[in-house]
């Protein structure tokens, strides 16, 4: 240890190449190593005298030592190397690594020029790998390995490919399986210390060791030799750890690409070629991007020169081994690049730029292999591409992934098993990253210039998970065909939860609802951060520069229904050529002229059938023909040669097969090749035969049907005299035949294999018409590719043309909408998938995946709010959970009832309508659990217990009865193992049949399957509402309403597990807020109506039962004034109540609100309402129990809990009133009635008792109550305006509403409540509300009451409403009425006219009795108000009695005229003094009957009349009397004119002479008294002259001249009336007497005796006014009446005091006159 120590001297230098250097003396041979031996010595030596100096040269390439000592210590170290002697260059090797390894050697090692000893070194080195020494191939790999990654030296350029080169040699030359993959490792260890290094742009960084068992994932197995992979791993390992913390050293000088030299495969003259079209591309490139680091360009040099290897083919078969392994590892060393890329290089345009130009070349090339591992490397590599570098190469894969996964996948009949799990395992790997699968979609399947590539996808797996179709040859085994099943569904879920987890990925990051806007910022924003598989970054996640577009959702809608509906029209005319470009025009995909059709056509990028568009030019249409000639003339056939010119020509398109047609193409190609080349030919002629001829020479020449083939001579021969008579030249014509014998006139498209028209179309709207040439897949060895190279040209000539379309734009996109596109593709597929899979398989592995999937798929559909697509996957998972057939279950469908429930429990925010589908599932378990448990079902529940059937059969208890006897007893378990559809309502309820032992034990058997799901699970989806949102919980109750409405009606087995669920939603929402609560109870009312009004008795009172419940439970939270929620929740009761035909319903809900109001009636606000209502239904009840039972309870709470029912609002004491009203009709017992009407005084005393006072308010916009009837709605307009008199309306209006009742004791009672409640309380009103009192509730009850708008004889009057008002209550009230008046007439003093209008009503009545009752109420009314009355309003009242005296006269004479037309028969016994004739004798049978009535009718109202108009004058004299002091002069003469008024009616009616003989006849027949009308004449005059005798006499403010006039004219009708009665003839004296003529004084007859008597009171009062006038007015008037009083004189008179009248005013008026 001590000599080695001091070999080499103190200088770290010695020490590291010391002790190899004098190994190298003992090993090398004297002789033959002589100068070796000398150099190593010498070095020896001067390394002792050397030592670090602390200083170190930049020049030298070792550290501490100058450049010149250090290239004379390495000359032995060279020469050793170049000595190719094992023993000597062993120690070199370890020599040169620890000097690599350690650090000692420095500098950058890149030709002889930079660093030549350490270059020679290295290439020395690697010399010594190429000698086939398997003892140092491992020693040179490792120093090679540490010269890369020493991190002090930098090889690169020529120097660096020498050092790949060495080790691709010793992996492909080796002999020693360990060794090869050693230098496999070192190769892909130094790939990544490379690319690392210029990732970073750094030599010292950080780099991983590769793992060696990843390398011989796809070859190089057969290798491992027992531990090699160990021992590589660690041997890697080893140098990579060696080298670790040796410090840095500062390189510049940027260096130019170097090629691979001295490679040994050969490269082909076209690769040659190409491979130098790229380069001088590349370096036109790299010259216009500016400088590129040196690091970096060795990264760049590497990468072109790997896929130069791996695009090397040979034509030497025994090279094909060799070549092949080489291919393998270049792939496989571009596979550890592509996934080890940084960043950096997604950013980095001329790397972007290497991999379009070599490696997608490579990729192209190899596709042809059908080696394995070739197919392998390349699907990962371009995952790779996929995964990172998408953004740069988004055509490039548009074109790769058709080629390489797509086929593979469509090939369903006879695909290669590892080739396509390979793609399936891809594909798996491609959608466990979402990013890239909504990338595919957005840049592929939006893109119109772009393949199907998500669709294909997903068709594709869809056809792979159906498998072969029946009867078809296939070369798959079952075991493989169930392989590719299951992986394809694996993909298809795969797929859908990357949606999934993208969607929710967004919604979180952005709102919670589908965000209509769009990021601005780069596409690097929402996308994956980790691949699946190695963690590195994703590809747009790291790439801000790179050319993407953040596109808007709605744009990729556009362009997607764009692209769809251009295909459509593709297709279309791939069939039918016209009807294709007919749509096309009319979509607006093509331009409707010629032209732009024919540019469409020629460009033909869209997969148009060229057969097809041959055919179309040479239609004969207008159109198509105007088309052809576009097309052709879009041609430039100028300088351009014959031949030539018809193969650029028809390279578009396939001549049709009709020769018109192909006539017509070439007519028009010949005129336009003259066109282009006028001094071609002669004539158009010329070229056309020529066309034709060279057709015809095409199809003879390449047609192998043709056996005789044209020759030269033949073709000359057959275009002679063609150019106007002449020949063509014969070298011209044989030219042209030379050229197309030689290379046939095709398309470009054309393929030697036939192939249908849709994969024609298909290949070249994907633009592989060229690749799929070249992708053949039946190759078993590599061979050359020769002519495929024009192929390869023409695909890049296509990367090139659209790398300038704005269209290969790489678009990203952040919007969750883009989610519902991609559903509309893929849900149809992948339905169909899972259900086939999880119908046909009972593999547990593949059921789930397919329960996965529908999970997945609900969940994106659910959120995306695709409803169609929503339901059809949840109800395929309920379909088959198989609870509709109990009995065929398996384990898969309880799989599937999980699901269920987990669908249930994560998506219920979003399956709306879905739900009923889930809900009924959980129902049916729940009803097989019952089952199982061998409980009774519900409907021992919901029936009429059954005491013997009960008794005689024992109840199962548990499976094992079930077993035993219990299954063939109970129907409902006979039904389910019978089965049912899914969408019948009760399982099994329309099947019928016996149900065999064996099916009960198999559904048995399957009952404990069921055990797996407890009730915990079930429950957990009803208590998991909750936390639904105010949306789903609505959906999540309707549609439990609708379970339950199907339970409850099944036929045979009714059940209410959702109704009781129904209770406990309801229970557990309850602490909602208002506005979401109130939305589920609608739901919940108007389901327990319809279920409340079932025709099951049983089944209502559960439901009633639930719902009281739930109301217990909901009156137990006190709700805030002014709202309304307790009565929506207890409206149901009311509905059911108003609608139930079911007594015991009816009874049921009396009682349960009764009790839940009683026990609640301190929290019960707003559903006073609903109670009042449930109340009032009961009081028109039919039943009287129900009667009765309510109200008792309305009692009870009236009395004890009124302050409840008016703290709330007045609505509540309105329904209150409203339900007391309904119990006054009570038909069962008048008590109920006269007990309601007297709550409702109660009521009235409880809210005056509440100092409810009403003082006057201005109104406000308080909300208005809901009327009690149709008259208070003024009333509570006036009440808005003060809070408290709101409860007085409903009380008021309904005591007016009963007024009007049909029973006598209600209406007296009710009119008798009403005016007390007003008297006693009327002070609490204020003014306002006054007014609407009594003009909404007081005067209503008068209106159509008026007693003079009835003609009936009876005594009552008629209501509005029909109904009628008895005399005595009608008194009372307008007496009332006139209290309430004189009581309040501060207040209603405006509502006076009113009141006299009403009164002039009464007074104008035909009857005694309204006539009485009115004269009554104005007395009194005047006789207690005369003093406060003003003018104006004595005026009124004084006008409206005037009215009533005067109005019915009219009526009343036309009753009159009614007896003109009756004729009443004279007496029998005549007599010649008619006057004392008597009228007895006369009987009913004299009369007709009809005359009969009528005639006592007009007796009646005569009566009548006479003593209204006597009451009137009655009442006006007593007012007159009462009240004189306050009447003025207008309010007498109104006075006046009503005396005046009355006295001409009662003239008018005695005047009536043949009238009164009628009347007195019929009375007489009658039997009847005759109308008083002489006592009506008297009474009115002498109430009419003392009248005017106390006017005169007391009152000064009338005029007394006026009134001694009307006095001495009243006095002078009495006198006439008088004279009239006697037998003198006073119509004479109207004429003065001229002549005395004697006269006969005869004596009276009893009549008139009669008459005179009647009369002579009231002449003797006229005489007694005439009397006492003053001597001036006697004076003045006696000369008016002195004639009257001469015939008094000499008429003969009954009664003496006529004659004394006489005597005084002849003594007191006349003497003083005559004798004064």
């Amino acid at each position: 240890m001590l000599a080695s120590h001091t070999l080499g001297g103190p200088s770290r230098c010695g020490r590291v190449l010391g002790p190899p250097l004098d190994k190298i003396i003992k090993n090398a041979a004297w002789r033959k190593h002589t100068h070796l031996v000398s150099s190593c010595k010498s070095a020896l030596d001067k390394l002792e005298t050397l030592s670090d100096t602390g200083l170190s040269d930049p020049t030298s390439p070792l550290l501490g030592i100058s450049s010149s000592d250090a290239n004379f210590v390495l000359n032995p170290i060279l020469l050793a190397l170049e000595t190719n002697y094992v023993k000597v260059a062993e120690p070199a090797l370890e020599c040169t690594f620890k000097l690599f390894s350690l650090g000692v050697a420095r500098g950058e090692i890149h030709g002889n020029v930079s660093n030549p000893i350490l270059y020679k070194i290295v290439e020395a080195v690697c010399k010594v790998g190429g000698i086939g020494e398997e003892s140092l191939e491992l020693a040179v790999l490792r120093v090679l390995l540490s010269a890369i990654r020493c991190p002090c030296v930098l090889i690169r350029g020529d120097c660096l490919l020498n050092v790949v080169r060495t080790c691709y040699n010793v992996y492909l030359r080796g002999l020693n399986g360990t060794n090869q993959i050693c230098a496999k490792s070192v190769l892909a260890q130094i790939m990544l210390i490379v690319f690392t290094r210029a990732e970073e742009d750094s030599i010292d960084v950080s780099i991983k060791t590769v793992s060696v068992s990843e390398l011989l994932e796809f070859s190089d197995k057969n290798l491992n030799e027992g531990s090699s992979i160990y021992h590589c791993q660690n041997f890697v390992s080893e140098v990579m750890s060696a080298s670790e913390g040796v410090p840095d050293l500062k390189l510049s000088q940027p260096s130019k690409d170097q090629e691979l030299q001295n490679v040994d495969l050969k490269t082909s003259k076209w690769e040659e070629e190409e491979i130098g079209e790229l380069e001088a591309k590349e370096g036109g490139a790299e010259s216009g991007s500016g400088g590129v680091s040196k690091i970096r360009e060795d990264g760049f040099l590497v990468f072109k020169n790997l896929c130069k290897l791996s695009m090397k083919f040979s034509s030497q078969e025994n090279d094909d081994q060799i070549l092949l392994r080489g291919k393998t590892l270049s792939l496989e060393l571009l596979k550890a690049v592509m996934d080890n890329g940084g960043s950096i290089w997604r950013s980095n345009v001329r790397f972007l730029n290497v991999i379009k130009q070599y490696l997608c070349l490579s990729l192209l090339k190899n596709s042809a292999l059908s080696v394995m591992s070739i197919f392998q490397l390349q699907s990962c590599i371009f995952m790779s591409l996929l995964t990172k570098y998408r953004t740069g190469l988004k055509d490039e894969i548009g074109i790769f992934f058709p080629m390489l996964i797509l086929r593979v996948l469509e090939n369903v009949l006879q695909p290669s098993f590892v080739q396509k799990m390979t793609v399936l395992n891809l594909l798996e790997k491609i959608a466990a990253d979402s990013q890239i699968i909504i990338d595919i979609f957005v840049n592929y399947d939006c893109d119109v210039d772009s393949p199907n590539i998500f669709e294909r996808i997903v068709n594709g797996l869809l056809k792979t998970a159906l498998g072969p179709p029946p009867a078809s040859a296939t070369t798959l085994s079952a075991v493989q065909d169930i392989t590719f099943r299951q992986e394809s569904v694996n993909c298809l879920v795969s797929i859908i939860k990357s949606m999934g987890a993208w969607m929710d990925q967004k919604l979180t990051i952005g709102d919670s609802d589908l965000r209509k806007s769009f990021k601005s910022d780069t596409a690097a924003e929402g996308h994956s951060t980790l691949t699946a598989e190695d963690g590195t970054v994703s590809d747009c996640e790291l790439q801000p520069e790179m050319n993407s577009e953040l596109s808007n959702a709605a744009t990729l809608e556009q362009r997607r229904a764009y692209k769809i509906e251009l295909q459509k029209g593709v297709s279309l005319f791939n069939r039918k050529p016209s009807k294709g470009i007919e749509f096309l025009i009319n979509t607006k995909k093509v331009g409707n002229s010629p032209e732009e059709v024919a540019a469409f056509l020629k460009s033909n990028t869209t997969g148009l059938n060229e057969a097809m568009i041959g055919d179309y030019l040479g239609e004969r249409e207008d159109f198509a023909l105007k088309v052809m000639h576009a097309y052709v003339d879009s041609f430039d056939f100028k300088s351009m040669d014959f031949g030539e010119a018809i193969r650029f020509f028809l390279q578009g398109f396939r001549l049709p097969g009709e020769a018109q047609k192909i006539d017509r193409i070439m007519e028009k190609f010949a005129e336009r090749y003259c066109k282009c080349n006028p001094n071609s030919f002669t004539s158009a002629d010329t070229a056309y035969v020529l066309a034709y001829s060279v057709i015809m020479l095409n199809t003879d020449a390449h047609n192998s049907m043709v056996k005789d083939k044209m020759n030269k001579s033949d073709f000359i021969r057959n275009n002679r005299g063609i150019d106007d008579g002449k020949d063509l030249p014969e070298e011209y014509l044989g030219a042209l035949y030379d050229q197309i014998v030689n290379n046939e006139i095709k398309m470009n498209a054309d393929s030697s294999a036939p192939q249908s028209m849709q994969a024609n179309s298909l290949n070249k709207l994907l633009g592989l018409d060229g690749i799929l040439n070249l992708v053949t897949w039946k190759q078993t060895e590599e061979k050359a590719l020769g002519a495929n190279g024009l192929l390869i040209r023409q695909i890049q000539e296509q990367f090139k043309a659209k790398s300038g379309k704005s269209e290969s734009v790489y678009h990203s996109v952040s919007d969750v909408a883009i989610l519902r596109f991609m559903v509309e593709v893929c849900w149809g597929p992948m339905l169909a998938a899972y259900s086939v899979t999880l119908d046909q398989s009972d593999d547990r592995i593949a059921t789930t995946q397919c329960l996965q999937g529908f999970r997945h798929a609900v969940h994106v559909t659910a959120v995306m709010g695709m409803q169609t697509q929503r339901d059809a996957f949840v109800t395929s998972t309920a379909k088959f959970t198989f609870l509709h057939c109990a009995a065929d279950m398996k384990q898969k469908n309880v799989d599937a009832v999980k699901a269920i429930i987990s669908i249930a429990i994560e998506d219920g925010n979003h399956l709306q309508d879905s739900w009923e589908h889930i809900l009924t599932c959980l129902s049916r378990i729940e009803h097989l659990q019952l089952l199982g448990e061998g409980s009774s079902t519900d409907t021992s529940i919901l029936s009429v217990p059954n005491t013997e059937i009960d008794e005689k059969v024992p109840k199962p208890s548990g499976i094992q009865s079930l077993k035993k006897k219990g299954s063939l007893q109970n129907p409902a378990v006979m039904a389910v193992v019978r089965g049912g559809s899914y969408d019948s309502a009760a399982v099994g309820a329309n099947s019928s049949g016996l149900v065999t032992p064996e099916q009960i034990n198999q559904f048995i058997a399957n009952l404990n399957l069921l055990e797996q799901i407890g009730s915990s699970e079930l429950n957990h989806v009803f208590v998991h509402s909750q936390r639904l949102n105010s949306e789903a919980i609505v959906a999540f109750v309707k549609a439990l309403c609708k379970v339950s409405i199907a339970e409850l009606q099944s036929p045979t087995d009714p059940r209410v597990f959702s109704l009781t669920k129904l209770v406990e939603i309801a229970h557990y929402n309850m602490n909602r807020i208002r506005l979401v609560w109130f939305r589920i109870w609608n739901v919940l009312s108007d389901f327990f109506v319809s279920v409340g009004l079932s025709e099951n008795l049983s089944v209502a009172i559960f439901v009633m039962d639930s719902l009281r419940q739930l109301a217990m439970k909901f009156l137990e939270r006190e709700e805030l004034a002014n709202y309304n929620f307790q009565n929506e929740f207890l409206r149901p009761f009311v509905i059911v109540m108003q609608k139930s035909n079911s007594i015991e319903i009816r009874e049921l809900i009396v009682r349960y609100v009764s009790q839940m109001v009683l026990s609640r009636v301190s929290n019960v606000k707003s559903g006073w309402k609903s109670v009042f209502m449930v109340f009032t239904a009961a009081a028109v009840d039919e039943r009287k129990n129900i009667v009765l039972l309510a109200f008792g309870t309305m009692e009870k709470i009236v009395r004890e809990y009124f302050p409840h029912i008016s703290e709330t609002d007045a609505s509540t004491f309105s329904d209150c009133v409203r339900c007391l009203i309904k119990f006054t009709n009570s038909k069962f017992d008048s008590d109920i009635s006269l007990n309601a009407i007297g709550f409702l005084r109660f009521c009235a005393i409880k809210l005056a008792e509440g100092g409810l006072v009403c003082a006057d308010k201005s109104p406000d916009d308080g909300s208005s109550v809901s009327a009690v009837t149709k008259n208070d709605r003024d009333l509570q307009s006036f009440a808005d305006s003060d809070d408290h008199a709101s409860y007085w309306v409903p009380l008021l209006a309904g005591l007016s509403e009963l007024t009007s009742d049909s029973k006598l004791a209600i209406r007296k009672s009710s009119t008798e409540v009403l005016f007390n409640v007003l008297k006693d309380h009327g002070h609490l009103f204020s003014r306002a509300f006054w007014i609407g009192v009594f003009s909404s509730v007081v005067l209503p009850l008068f209106n159509g009451a008026s007693p003079v708008k009835q003609d009936s004889p009876t005594s009552k009057s008629t209501r509005p409403d029909g109904s009628t008002w008895d005399p005595e209550i009608s008194a009372a009230a307008v007496l009332s009425l006139v209290d309430l008046v004189i009581r309040f007439f501060n207040v209603l003093r405006p509502q006076l006219p009113n009141v006299v209008s009403i009164l002039a009503g009464y007074l104008k009545s035909t009857k005694q009795g309204p006539a009485s009752t009115g004269v009554s109420a104005t007395y009194r009314l005047t006789g207690e108000l005369g003093s406060r009355f003003s003018k104006d309003e004595w005026q009124e009242i004084l006008l409206a009695i005037k009215e009533a005296a005067t109005s019915t006269l009219p009526g009343f004479m036309k009753i009159l005229r009614s007896m003109d037309d009756i004729k009443v028969p004279e007496n029998s016994r005549s007599s010649t003094n008619t006057e004392t004739s008597s009228d007895h004798g006369l009987t009913k049978d004299d009369l007709e009957e009809d005359n009969l009535q009528t005639s006592a009718y007009v007796v009646s109202k005569m009566k009548s009349f006479i003593a209204v108009q006597l009451l009137i004058m009655q009442v006006i004299t007593d007012i007159y009397k009462a009240n004189l002091q306050f009447l003025v002069a207008s309010n007498i003469n109104i006075i006046v004119e009503i005396f005046s008024s009355i006295t001409s009616h009662a003239q008018q009616l005695n005047s009536e002479t043949v009238l009164q003989k009628k009347i007195k006849k019929v009375c007489s027949i009658l039997e009847t008294s005759e109308p008083p009308m002489v006592h009506f004449e008297n009474e009115a005059y002498q109430n009419y002259l003392n009248f005017l005798q106390d006017l005169i006499k007391n009152n000064s403010s009338a005029p007394k001249e006026m009134n001694l006039r009307s006095l001495v004219a009243v006095c002078e009708k009495i006198l006439l009336i008088y004279l009239s009665c006697t037998d003198y003839n006073y119509a004479r004296q109207q004429k003065p007497v001229e002549i005395p003529v004697t006269h006969w004084i005869l004596p009276l007859g009893i009549a008139k005796k009669e008459k005179m008597a009647a009369r002579t009171p009231l002449l003797v009062s006229a005489l007694k006014a005439l009397s006492c006038l003053e001597k001036d007015s006697c004076r003045k008037y006696i000369a008016d009446i002195f004639h009257l009083l001469v015939d008094l004189v000499r008429s003969d008179h009954s009664s003496n005091e006529v004659q004394h009248a006489l005597s005084n005013i002849f003594q007191a008026c006349i003497g003083p006159i005559i004798m004064p």
